[in-house]
């Protein structure tokens, strides 16, 4: 695997990633909102959590799931270059 290879692979990954963080962040907490308030999670409406903090969880789970995911990049890339 190229260099050129590797940053595509990482900004693909980086995109999807992004994007799912902005389905969480904007679509859960904003624009569905009043869609799932009608739902509850510790006692606060599920809207209300998703824009406080589910957006913050979903976030550190993704960089996790980053983490992971470079982690088998590379060693696929350590791999290619033996």
């Amino acid at each position: 695997m190229t260099d050129k290879e590797y940053w595509k692979a990482n900004i693909k990954l980086l995109i999807v990633l992004l994007t799912i963080w902005l389905v969480i962040w904007f679509g859960f907490g904003i624009i569905l909102s009043d869609f799932l308030d009608q739902f509850s999670i510790g006692g606060f409406k599920l809207g209300f959590w998703f824009a406080q903090q589910g957006s913050i969880y979903g976030f550190v789970i993704l960089i996790f799931v980053y983490v992971y995911a470079m982690k088998r990049l590379e060693k696929k890339l350590d791999q290619k270059e033996k």
